[in-house]
């Protein structure tokens, strides 16, 4: 059974790719002014509408009637295939709790950054997810991504096509002047790599490229704290020797991997917390974009906010996989 969410949620979906239903003169006079009678909707309809919508989506893909922009980023199969599935790790199985959204604009660019953990970067994903649904303007996050991440087939292909793009400058720039939220976490392999004893801990941000790109752009930085990640798969050790074998950064040992197999793989249903902090404006430093200390500055700034943030809500959240 579909709860009222899911429900809101295809709705929504049905309503933006399904077909449109024609209205025929000799229908009832409230059909002919834009009115439908109000009447429950029963089981059958609901199978058929998404069946109707499932087609329609189908014959778009294979007719190539869809667009992508100049990154690769298909939005109609990020919200009708992606997000959806995302969406039961988002709610159903992190109980994921957002707030300070207010602190995301409705519109034009921001910079997005936060803290990275939990061995394998679902949280990029989640944050993604979170935004998207949980925005009251259901914005996009363009998520820049390691070069490991491009060099693997697949993943490299699902990346693009849900809006990811290389972690360089000049694409990070382009976005934000494009008016895309863009995300980033600065911590890199350092942060989802590092063990569970370190956790929620920020690692170094780097030479502060992210500041640099905002500060060039006047582009807003909202931080933003992700609680919960650390613990889905909780890295005990790192066989270091075998992450050189297969060119990893790292092999990570959790209580479940290597030992399960692919079960393994299996996150551990951890309570998210995300919350978005105020945005640092930038406009009034566009001029300081090359000055390695107002950037050594702000990236400083940065990153305190998060970490204090993140000491806030794990006094929120004692219990790693409550309710």
């Amino acid at each position: 059974m579909t709860g009222p969410e899911e429900q809101r949620d295809e709705a929504r979906l049905d309503d933006r790719y399904a077909l449109p239903t024609p209205v025929t003169p000799d229908a009832d006079p409230a059909r002919r002014n834009g009115h439908r009678p109000a009447a429950p909707e029963q089981v059958g309809d609901v199978w058929d509408r998404r069946v109707a919508t499932g087609l329609a989506f189908l014959r778009r893909r294979l007719a190539g009637d869809y667009e992508v922009d100049e990154f690769g980023f298909d939005p109609e199969l990020t919200e009708a295939v992606f997000h959806p599935l995302l969406r039961r790790l988002y709610r159903d199985w992190f109980r994921t709790e957002v707030t300070g959204l207010a602190h995301v604009p409705a519109d034009g660019p921001g910079l997005v950054v936060g803290n990275h953990s939990g061995t394998v970067a679902l949280d990029a994903l989640i944050l993604s997810t979170a935004l998207h649904h949980e925005h009251p303007d259901h914005r996009y996050l363009r998520l820049l991504g390691a070069d490991l991440v491009f060099r693997m087939p697949v993943v490299s292909e699902i990346a693009r096509k849900t809006g990811g793009t290389m972690a360089c400058n000049p694409d990070a720039e382009r976005l934000m002047r494009n008016g895309e939220l863009v995300g980033v976490f600065p911590e890199g392999f350092k942060g989802i790599g590092k063990l569970y004893a370190d956790r929620y801990k920020l690692q170094r941000f780097g030479r502060g490229g992210f500041v640099s790109a905002a500060l060039r752009t006047g582009t807003p930085i909202i931080p933003v704290a992700i609680v919960g990640g650390e613990e889905i798969y909780p890295m005990l050790a790192d066989i270091k020797p075998l992450a050189r074998l297969l060119k990893l950064p790292y092999f990570p040992v959790t209580p479940t991997f290597p030992w399960l197999g692919p079960l393994g793989m299996v996150p551990l249903p951890s309570k998210w917390l995300i919350e978005f902090c105020p945005p640092i404006p930038t406009e009034h430093l566009m001029d300081s974009a090359d000055d390695p200390l107002v950037v050594f500055n702000l990236a400083d700034q940065v990153r305190e906010t998060i970490q204090q943030t993140l000491h806030q809500l794990l006094e929120r959240r004692p219990d790693p996989f409550g309710p």
